[in-house]
């Protein structure tokens, strides 16, 4: 049962903005998520009937139990930002156990996180929430810093651990990404031949999308293509951060666009800019979740909601969300994760 927000208390006066906007970007044009998404959607694919099961089970957990929507809490910070930037600030996470018990006390319909981790503790959680195994890394410890995702596990231990489902993320733009795209559609093959479902975090890497002293690495038309790459690798979720600009093509002058990406389909706000994500992830038959971001403090709780609004108004599926929660004392970060959820199940906020 949703908690009602008082969102103009929470967010001020974005809050209408947010709540009221008319998308520019139809969603007729989308496929938008819905209880019935695995039979209406992926039944039609090619995925094993397995892989339809796990998929399933994903969407039947937690709060937001079919739904339509997900929330998922990934954790795997301590490898790629280091346990003590990760920690830290909440040392009760080094233990792998409460990084399970938290996603299973919060309600969430998934825990994400590293082969130790989740193996440490299958046996006791595995039937309790649905596992993802998040396969590859970008190991932070190398010196110089160096930016690639490394194979820390195997499909094969997805399955003996009980996962629902395997994570890779793939650095899009990088000199390093057609390495990892091959090794990671690889992965998604043999994760589906297992009856395991994919995610993928398509993140955007280039030290040339920094332009006159702006950061494209969250334009909506750089993101929306590394979603667009990343269907087409077979992910069966996209795992996105939420833009915060556009016009990448045209700030780098490399590769190709068109002008109606910025005249006909976005605009400047969030969710038309989150829309033209959802529409290269095959206009929504691929479901799109965004990623909550890092822990800015005392701004965390309105920005996870904002967040999850943003999401659900552009035809998303819902958030993965980790450092905005973990990071703070285990009864605020609960509080956090379920009033995402209550976004979800708010149906006063409805697809712009």
């Amino acid at each position: 049962m949703a908690n009602k927000i008082n969102y103009e208390e929470v967010l001020g006066s974005e809050a209408r903005s947010l709540l009221e906007h008319k998308a520019k970007v139809s969603k007729d044009r989308l496929y938008r998520p819905n209880p019935n998404w695995v039979s209406d959607i992926v039944t039609q694919t090619d995925r094993p009937i397995r892989v339809l099961r796990s998929l399933q089970t994903l969407l039947s957990s937690g709060r937001l139990a079919n739904t339509g929507f997900v929330t998922i809490f990934p954790v795997d910070q301590g490898i790629e930002h280091s346990a003590g930037a990760s920690f830290a600030p909440n040392p009760d996470f080094f233990d792998p156990e409460n990084i399970v018990k938290f996603a299973v006390e919060t309600g969430c319909n998934g825990v994400a996180s590293t082969l130790g981790v989740l193996g440490s503790c299958a046996r006791k959680y595995a039937h309790k929430i649905p596992f993802v195994l998040k396969l590859n890394h970008n190991e932070f410890l190398s010196l110089p810093n160096k930016y690639d995702q490394a194979m820390f596990a195997s499909v094969k231990q997805a399955v003996d651990m009980g996962c629902v489902a395997v994570g890779a993320t793939v650095y899009f733009g990088s000199a390093e990404s057609a390495r990892q795209i091959q090794e990671v559609s690889q992965a998604f093959q043999l994760a589906h031949e297992h009856g395991l479902a994919t995610i993928l975090w398509c993140y955007t890497r280039n030290n040339s999308f920094k332009v006159d002293g702006v950061d494209y690495h969250t334009a909506a038309d750089f993101t929306g293509q590394a979603n667009h790459l990343g269907v087409t690798i077979q992910a069966d979720i996209i795992k996105q951060k939420l833009p915060t600009n556009n016009g990448g093509y045209k700030a780098t002058k490399h590769g190709k666009t068109h002008e109606k990406v910025y005249t006909e389909l976005s605009t400047d706000h969030p969710i038309d800019l989150t829309r033209y994500q959802v529409l290269n992830c095959y206009s929504g038959k691929i479901p799109l979740i965004n990623s909550g971001g890092e822990s800015k403090g005392a701004s965390d709780f309105a920005d996870a909601v904002r967040t999850a609004i943003v999401n659900k108004r552009a035809g998303g599926m819902g958030l993965i969300a980790g450092r905005k929660a973990f990071q703070k004392p285990w009864k605020e970060g609960v509080a956090l994760m379920n009033a995402i959820q209550d976004v979800y199940l708010d149906p006063s906020v409805t697809v712009a």
